[in-house]
């Protein structure tokens, strides 16, 4: 570990079945590190930068996040609980979400062009505001997530499933959604369709 700027920097480091709510969490700067099977709940993520890291099955849940910056970040796998990524760091703030549970989670205001999540659970997640350009929602269940004034030019929903979205509340120029999906565009105009 050396010294930079005052904050410890890590790099090439495996982190496995470590449960930093006993052992402590470093505030650090972390690139290019592998956490698998790791318990984060109880301790803080504030402050802390991850470039290019991997987080694998682990536990995230409602940790604070002030200030984080994530760049090149994956999480595959992992509880994510209520976390509030529009604490992070947004000029620094690229991910990509694989079978994650994010029920709860908020990316109020977040620039999230061509964003992926691929098999998550974004249950009552908020996306108010958010720019989803390009983002892709595959396979992922959405109720009770909330999405306005939203930017979904070009997303991708086409897999999406459980989602409503106010057609004239959030800007959607351009993207895909399934036939099937179709009830969720039109609920909030008391269309019934059989």
């Amino acid at each position: 570990m050396d010294k930079i700027m005052s904050k410890t920097y890590i790099t090439d480091k495996l982190f496995e079945k470590v449960n930093f709510a006993e052992t402590g969490f470093d505030k650090a700067a972390y690139e290019n590190c592998r956490f698998l099977n790791c318990i984060f709940t109880g301790v803080s993520l504030a402050a802390c930068n991850f470039e290019d890291c991997e987080f694998t099955a682990c536990d995230i849940s409602a940790v604070p996040l002030t200030g984080a910056a994530m760049r090149g970040v994956s999480f595959k796998d992992c509880k994510l609980l209520g976390l509030q990524f529009q604490d992070c760091n947004e000029y620094m703030f690229t991910a990509t979400f694989t079978a994650c549970n994010l029920s709860l989670s908020s990316f109020y205001k977040l620039k999230l062009k061509a964003i992926v999540f691929k098999n998550c659970n974004l249950q009552e997640a908020d996306f108010t505001e958010a720019d989803l350009t390009r983002a892709a929602f595959d396979n992922c269940e959405l109720a009770l997530t909330v999405f306005d004034h939203t930017i979904l030019e070009q997303a991708d929903l086409r897999t999406a499933y459980n989602y409503t979205i106010n057609p004239s509340a959030n800007k959607i120029k351009g993207a895909k959604f399934s036939l099937s999906g179709i009830p969720g565009l039109l609920s909030t105009y008391g269309i019934q369709i059989e």
